[in-house]
Order: structure tokens, then sequence, then C-alpha cells
């Protein structure tokens, strides 16, 4: 295992530090998964056939690290953020092998599923990757997707609320009955995600409940937004939120990195590739910063994104907009 997460995240702590220690095998760690240079000498001189880490980092790996630094991955993993069609198929072209996506959360210690590699035997074969897809449950584990209003179960391949359960799911939060009372009911544990499950049993996500914006009374999924502006311009970092709107009760807000960005271009774009009028951020939604906020795990940090965009919201209304 090259392990680079930090320990203070569930990720780190229990998938490189005591998934080793507990199996038996070699672990050898770098203390931060930033220093792209550092942690490929560390995965070829270890010879490590684990990498874990998020998508984020992987993109970094990318553009600074050596083919020959990876030849020895067999399992790569990203997960605590959506992988990006875009990274998956980089990876696959530069390294030679399949960047695997997982999804968990700390309630669930911290794996839900992930994808493995396919197995094939004289006369048998499963498949155990699905691009696209954040893979299988794991063993023991089981998923139901749920109306989120309802909490009825809907059928395979419908979009709804994710629900996990097994050996692996909290006993509750610490002295917090209240809030452990919220999210877990006879078993099972309300994520906040939503995704859906194939008939091969492979779970896609497709947003966060709490990531959506109600904007002139249909609900915006910040997710999608972001993916659409990415595919557009993959180069960049975009992160989508939303603040309140005396007119429409929410308007989308957009923090990117893209010093020089052409937001009118950029919004025609977004038209053409078909993306819902509602969905479209304004001109004056657009606000660049130098980087966007991110946890110390790589991924987005909401709550600061939501602080920051709401002062850069008011800061505009009071001063006039500023492209």
């Amino acid at each position: 295992m090259a392990g680079v997460l930090p320990f203070f995240h569930s990720f780190g702590f229990t998938t490189t530090l005591w998934f080793p220690l507990l199996s038996g095998f070699r672990a050898a760690y770098h203390p931060s998964p930033l220093d792209a240079k550092a942690v490929g000498a560390l995965v070829r001189e270890e010879k490590a056939t684990f990498l874990l880490a998020t998508p984020t980092f992987m993109q970094t790996y990318l553009k600074r690290c050596e083919a020959a630094d990876f030849a020895t991955l067999r399992f790569p993993v990203a997960g605590a953020e959506k992988l990006r069609a875009e990274t998956g198929k980089a990876f696959r072209e530069k390294f030679g092998m399949e960047l695997l996506e997982g999804y968990g959360c700390t309630e669930m210690a911290p794996v839900v599923a992930v994808n493995s590699l396919d197995y094939d035997a004289a006369h048998s074969r499963q498949k155990g990757h699905k691009p696209g897809t954040v893979g299988q449950p794991l063993p023991g584990v089981a998923v139901q997707i749920v109306d989120p209003m309802t909490q009825e179960p809907l059928p395979v391949g419908h979009e709804g609320l994710l629900l996990p359960k097994g050996p692996n799911l909290m006993l509750g939060y610490l002295d917090d009955p209240q809030a452990t009372a919220q999210v877990l009911k006879e078993g099972w544990y309300n994520t906040g995600d939503l995704a859906s499950v194939d008939g091969d049993g492979f779970l896609t996500l497709t947003g966060r409940l709490s990531r959506f914006s109600k904007v002139g009374g249909e609900m915006v999924p910040h997710g999608k937004v972001e993916h659409a502006l990415m595919d557009l311009m993959p180069e960049h970092g975009f992160a989508v939120t939303g603040v309140s709107d005396s007119r429409k009760g929410e308007r989308l807000v957009v923090l990117h990195n893209h010093p020089s960005l052409d937001a009118e271009a950029l919004i025609q774009n977004l038209v053409k590739a078909g993306l819902p009028n509602l969905w479209v951020p304004k001109r004056d939604a657009f606000y660049y910063v130098e980087q966007l906020p991110l946890l110390g795990s790589g991924k987005l940090d909401i709550r600061e994104l939501n602080r920051r965009a709401q002062r850069l919201a008011t800061d505009s209304a009071t001063q006039g907009f500023r492209p």
C-alpha cells in the first residue's frame, strides 16, 4: 500500500492505515498527497500495488508522474469525490490500467461500494468494473434506493435516495441520539446521496440531496451544473452552490479558478450543450478565486464554498457587479 491520504480523514485512516495492518501486508507512507513527484517515487521504489487517493490528487499524478512510476500498481482506487470520465480515460491511456472508483462515508467505516478487477477463469467471467459507476457493494453490505419523499423502495435503474446497511455501519454519533435518530432507520443509513442501481448491482451516484437549489420552483442539481462546466473546460475547476434570491428563491453562484474566463461565451456553450435554462448560471454569477475551497482530503469544502459564495454575492450586490 502506498499510503498518501491524511489520517484525520476516515478514507486515509481506515483504508491506508488499518487495512494493511489488519490484513498483514506492507505499507509505505508519504505525508503529503500533493507532492506528486514523491508519491510517484514511493510507488516505484516500494513496488506498491495499492494506491488510494481522491480524483483531485489523481489528476495531479497524471500531470507529474511518469508511466514507469505506477508500473507495479494493480489497484489504483479513487474515492471521496466524483471521478470524471475524462480523468479515468486519461489515467487508462497514460498508465495502462483502469482507475477504480469507489464510494463510502465515515458512518460506513468508510466503504460502501468499489469497482474491482474483472475475474476471468477457464469457464467463467465475472465483471468487477463498470466505468461511470462506483462499483458493487462490499460483501455483507446491502443498499436500497428509495423515494426521498415517501421512503418507498424504487425499481432498478431509478434515481433516488441511497440507503446502505451492513456490519460496518456505525452505532451512532457520540453523545448525540437526536442526530443519530435522524439518519438511522431500521438499520439503514440515510446518506443524503442520490443514486441508482443497475441490473448487475453496480451503483451510480447522481447527486447530493443537499446540493440542490430551488430556482423558480425547480430543483437544480449543483453537481450536474459543475460537470457541464468542466466538460466544456476540463483544465479548470468549478464549484457551484446557491444563494438566496428575492425573485426566484435561490440563484446559482459559480466559483472558478480561470483568471480570464469569458462567462458570456461559456454560458452560450452551456445552452448549446442542452443544459436547461434554469440550470444555466447568469453572467454575474461567476466569481474568480485563486483556489477552490478544499478539505485536507482533497474533497470540495461545501461549508466554506457556501460561506464564500454568500460573501462574494453580497459584496457584488452592494458594490455593483464586477466581472
